[in-house]
């Protein structure tokens, strides 16, 4: 089958690979589609990061691997353990975890010391024709949904687990720092939690037009308005709750002085360089700091995944404003990677159909 394969940075190639076999607790995925994330971005320009170089610990697998972990598809094939229809339409959930640490034995997969997540640690990946997993890593998709969006189950996923974090409650105001394809769905899961109101600060008039479309009430260009004067002057002096979801170090300082004394500040990103903060901005202000790691894992799988699909069938989450392309496989490169990081597109999220 054919299959994109990362090597190292900017050296992806679609190359012909063996498909796995199906153990008796496995299942095998024709994929409808595989989104490019921004974590397939950061390793494309300056990995590896998370793609390991030496033997993984759970998968024993080291690059090249196949990449691509935000994957819905179609079931075609099950061992013969596995109590899953053939035909059911599914995501991955892409986690993989030691079960020999601390946070296995809690339940708490997401935090493995040994982890990691398919399509980046080894074990298959999306940005392929088919894939098998063992059977507790699939979600089904219910009627209604095209296995092509529920590719995008995982990446809307991320942001009801980071809205979990964040203790936000109905009626809470809300400060959103970016709205790439992961601000956006916070912003959405935000607005299904009954947040009001929801600012929303994003330099590109294309992402600011996109977050109003998924429910922003205001949306602030931070290139010639003070975001943090306006949201705290709207909101009586800051945000219950704000997020951060841009990976730079204005959006972390802007996102801890918008919330107002002893509100939240949650940290969704991924940085790939360390960055400068004032601890008193969160000492005197009493600021809740919180990090969000992706969602759970594991035999708990099915209930943030699920939370996210139960929205998208009545409508709460709405995933075609993000999907601004749908590629072929074996253009990734050239239509997926480079153009994502070309800083004149308008690209939010780019389907990849095998």
């Amino acid at each position: 089958m054919r299959a994109a394969r990362y090597y190292g940075p900017e050296d992806v190639r679609v190359e012909e690979v063996e498909p796995d076999t199906v153990g008796s607790n496995d299942v095998r995925v024709e994929i409808a589609a595989c989104g490019i994330c921004g974590s397939d971005l950061g390793e494309y320009v300056g990995g590896p990061i998370t793609i390991p170089d030496e033997p993984h610990p759970v998968t024993g697998e080291r690059l090249p691997i196949t990449i691509g972990h935000e994957m819905g598809g179609t079931v075609t094939e099950v061992g013969e353990s596995v109590d899953i229809d053939v035909g059911t339409h599914a995501v991955v959930n892409p986690i993989i975890w030691c079960g020999e640490c601390r946070y296995c034995d809690e339940g708490e997969y997401r935090l493995c010391e040994s982890g990691g997540f398919i399509g980046l640690s080894g074990g298959g990946g999306g940005f392929a024709e088919n894939i098998v997993v063992s059977a507790e890593k699939i979600v089904p998709v219910p009627d209604g949904i095209p296995a092509h969006l529920a590719a995008l189950v995982e990446p809307f996923t991320v942001g009801v687990h980071a809205v979990q974090r964040s203790g936000l409650g109905a009626g809470d105001s809300v400060a959103v720092f970016g709205s790439g394809p992961i601000g956006l769905t916070v912003v959405q899961a935000a607005v299904a939690a009954g947040a009001n109101p929801v600012f929303v600060s994003e330099p590109k008039a294309n992402r600011r037009s996109l977050a109003k479309e998924c429910g922003a009430d205001e949306v602030i260009d931070p290139t010639d308005t003070n975001p943090v004067e306006t949201i705290r002057k709207h909101t009586d002096g800051g945000a219950d709750v704000s997020f951060e979801v841009a990976g730079v170090e204005p959006s972390v300082n802007q996102s801890l002085a918008a919330v107002k004394s002893g509100g939240t500040t949650t940290i969704v990103s991924i940085f790939e360089e360390t960055i400068d903060i004032d601890p008193n901005d969160i000492v005197m202000p009493e600021t809740t700091v919180v990090g969000t790691a992706a969602y759970r894992g594991g035999p708990l799988s099915g209930r943030e995944f699920g939370t996210t699909m139960k929205n998208f069938a009545t409508g709460a989450f709405d995933p075609t404003p993000l999907v601004t392309s749908e590629i072929e496989l074996e253009n990734i490169v050239r239509d997926g990677f480079e153009r994502l990081l070309d800083g004149e597109s308008e690209e939010i999220k780019i389907l990849v159909r095998p």
